[in-house]
């Protein structure tokens, strides 16, 4: 897979507002890039934050950095609960995205 941040932001394709409530997802052939959280927020269950390579990117559904499941530690992944103050981004590539509190601006790019 290339790695397509080389030219970011000139490869993002589109936004998506969130303040919680339904799971968004990005358009057909496309993949959330990058976060950035307008207020304090927090992601919803382990449908929260849903990595296309869970192993490679922090979520709420497994463990990051290739470890096994249960070996991972706290700082390797994303507890459901943790609360990411404003102003903070996460780049990443993911494929659905459910804020539970708090808003977001998702950005997408091309796969």
């Amino acid at each position: 897979m290339a790695w397509r941040f080389n030219d970011y932001p000139g490869n993002i394709a589109g936004s998506v507002f969130s303040k919680g409530g339904d799971a968004i997802v990005p358009p057909d052939k496309h993949i959330f890039v990058a976060i950035t959280t307008l207020a304090a927020t927090t992601f919803s269950n382990t449908t929260g934050l849903v990595a296309e390579e869970a192993t490679r990117y922090a979520n709420t559904e497994d463990a990051a950095g290739d470890l096994a499941a249960g070996a991972e530690s706290y700082s390797e992944g994303v507890v459901v609960g943790d609360s990411f103050p404003a102003g903070i981004d996460i780049f990443g590539q993911y494929t659905k995205i459910n804020v539970n509190s708090g808003s977001i601006i998702a950005y997408y790019a091309k796969k």
